[in-house]
């Protein structure tokens, strides 16, 4: 494993603000949820938001923007990706509504997300189209996509306080896996890709670079160790929660890495969802050398009033929701958790949900295993009445159900890629149902993580045969060999890929078994 060193960090919870300081304010993944979330990350209900107790939203967020910008002229704003995706708001309007928002609040520029992608790139068009700053990524060939290729930038230069600025901007090189970029994009390493935007604009005489990434904590840490010239990484994807003053915090805010010339990076990301605003004051010395980063992320809280002007446009737009959202569908008598970080590395209560629905529905049409990306779950539900509107905060990528026969053999190497980046916390580890397996983290990657594969038949589970072909329930996206499933894609047989929608199935089988009860019962045991 690569030895990253980190710089101490000193903490200042006061930052004076001279004329030499740039004041970035940043987000990242606010998936689409334009209206206040609860602590779940769902739907905030209405006398919950008057009596103060929810986040973000972007009416909210623009107050805080605005009350971040009174001490300071000298500030950009700029946000780390995936503002696509995750409520109905973008199911309706696509990226219209995002493009909207974000042109309201004021944006420098973005970095392009995975599920930016979520739509093809016509859909990505149009969002770079409306808004009113440009749109990066660096790490890929554009060259064959004539939808993307004049229109998406890798890097840009602004200006701010009499001082050029870089902005660099960086996605997932796995993106094809996570989502839907067609096959005229060809991804590439980040390293490679930053390093040479780098050399790119020193060469312009540009001092100050900020890179813009959607590339996750991990990736970060890694291009700023091997990247000479980086002040800056605004970071994504992995919704890292960096703070000096919380407990629960994943690391320091910045986190300090230094470069192979000696030099350092300041990282920074803010969550997800909205809930904080970044805020990090960057000090250079006339030659452009950072002399310190300092700063904490803000929590978008009730103590945050709402933009009048804005909520009321948002009221506007949520009205043909309206009906939708707030149908019932069931109740259930505790919260049930999907927790993103849960869901991607271990059983978790919404993951048995969601395959415990999709087996249900097809368990009298052959169907033996169900399998759902742990990555596809994007929220948690409290408990009580679970309206529809809730369903779909959980289950936003209109997914359909497929079908198919799978060989036991070829259902053990695909669980074998489903665990093999836990550490990493991909979206691909599976929730399962009609299945039960053991996972033994000091085995490296695909050299037997997995064993004890058992299959249940009637009411005993069975070790799965190796020779004999399973019925399998999953979603068309990891069908296609999506999050890494390459396995469905190339070894399916018999695949019907146009069933009902998923969160239809899940909302189905809630209904029939309320008051639903969430529950782990053991079908994934961590070694």
């Amino acid at each position: 494993m690569k030895f990253l060193k980190f710089v101490p960090v000193f903490i200042a919870f006061s930052t004076p603000v001279s004329a030499e300081t740039l004041t970035i304010l940043h987000t990242n993944d606010f998936h689409s949820r334009v209206e206040p979330i609860n602590q779940f990350n769902s739907g905030c209900k209405p006398e919950d938001n008057e009596a103060g107790k929810c986040f973000g939203g972007y009416a909210r967020l623009i107050s805080a923007i605005k009350a971040a910008k009174e001490d300071t002229d000298n500030v950009i704003l700029v946000d780390g990706g995936d503002q696509f995706q995750g409520s109905l708001f973008y199911t309706r309007y696509k990226g219209q509504v995002a493009a909207e928002m974000m042109n309201a609040l004021g944006y420098d520029a973005m970095t392009v997300g995975n599920h930016e992608f979520d739509d093809g790139p016509e859909v990505l068009r149009e969002f770079i189209e409306t808004v009113d700053f440009p749109v990066l990524m660096s790490n890929a060939d554009l060259s064959k996509e004539e939808l993307l290729s004049d229109v998406l930038m890798p890097s840009i230069v602004i200006e701010r306080g009499g001082e050029k600025v870089g902005l660099i901007g960086l996605t997932p090189e796995d993106t094809p896996d996570l989502s839907k970029p067609g096959k005229a994009i060809t991804f590439t390493n980040p390293v490679e890709a930053v390093a040479d935007e780098v050399k790119k604009l020193e060469s312009q005489g540009i001092k100050r670079i900020i890179v813009l990434s959607h590339s996750g904590y991990q990736i970060d840490k890694i291009v700023a160790s091997d990247v000479d010239g980086i002040d800056v990484i605004v970071g994504g994807h992995s919704n890292t929660f960096l703070s000096n003053i919380n407990e629960r915090a994943d690391g320091p805010y910045p986190t300090w890495i230094r470069n192979p010339s000696g030099g350092k990076t300041a990282i920074v990301q803010a969550y997800a969802y909205g809930k904080y605003l970044g805020r990090l004051d960057v000090e250079f010395d006339d030659e452009g050398i950072v002399t310190s980063a300092l700063g904490e992320p803000i929590l978008v809280d009730g103590k945050i009033s709402e933009d009048s002007a804005l909520k009321t446009r948002i009221a506007e737009l949520a009205e043909p929701l309206e009906e939708i959202r707030q149908k019932a569908v069931a109740t259930t008598k505790a919260p049930i958790d999907g927790d993103r970080n849960r869901c991607r590395s271990q059983e978790c209560e919404m993951g048995n949900l969601v395959a415990d629905a999709l087996l249900d529905r097809f368990k009298d049409e052959g169907v033996s295993v169900a399998i759902y990306n742990g990555g596809g779950l994007r929220a948690s539900i409290d408990a009580g009445e679970i309206t529809m509107g809730e369903v779909l905060t959980v289950l936003p990528f209109q997914n359909v159900v497929s079908t198919f026969d799978l060989l036991g053999s070829d259902l053990i190497s695909a669980l074998e890629s489903a665990v093999s980046q836990i550490e990493n916390g991909k979206g691909r580890f599976p929730q399962v149902a009609g299945l039960r397996f053991s996972i033994d983290l000091s085995v490296e990657p695909f050299a037997g993580r997995v064993s004890d594969v058992e299959v249940l038949t009637g009411d005993t589970y069975e070790p799965v045969s190796s020779s004999d072909y399973y019925g399998m329930v999953s979603s068309d996206f990891l069908r296609g060999g999506g999050d890494g499933y390459s396995v469905f894609e190339n070894k399916a047989e018999n695949a019907y890929d146009f069933g009902p929608s998923i969160e239809d199935v899940v909302a189905d089988y809630l209904s029939e078994n309320s008051p639903y009860t969430p529950k782990l019962d053991g079908r994934i045991t961590i070694k």
